[in-house]
């Protein structure tokens, strides 16, 4: 899976931290995120497609050999 979420979030010029504290979640897990450690829950995939006004297709999409 790859995400765009560090893109969206250095658009908005905000910190790992600052997104954490918007989405109730730790620094540590948006950096997990970022960098594809982390899968999001899809509770946590709506709250970060709704702080930044997307869709989840927006942020989330399949890498080449995802099922």
């Amino acid at each position: 899976m790859r995400n765009h979420v560090r893109e969206h979030r250095l658009e908005r010029r905000i910190s790992q931290a600052a997104l954490a504290e918007a989405v109730g979640v730790s620094r540590q897990t948006i950096n997990a995120i970022e960098t594809g450690r982390y899968l999001p829950s899809l509770p946590l995939a709506f709250a970060l497609a709704g702080f930044f006004g997307t869709a989840i297709e927006e942020l989330f999409t399949p890498s080449e050999g995802d099922a």
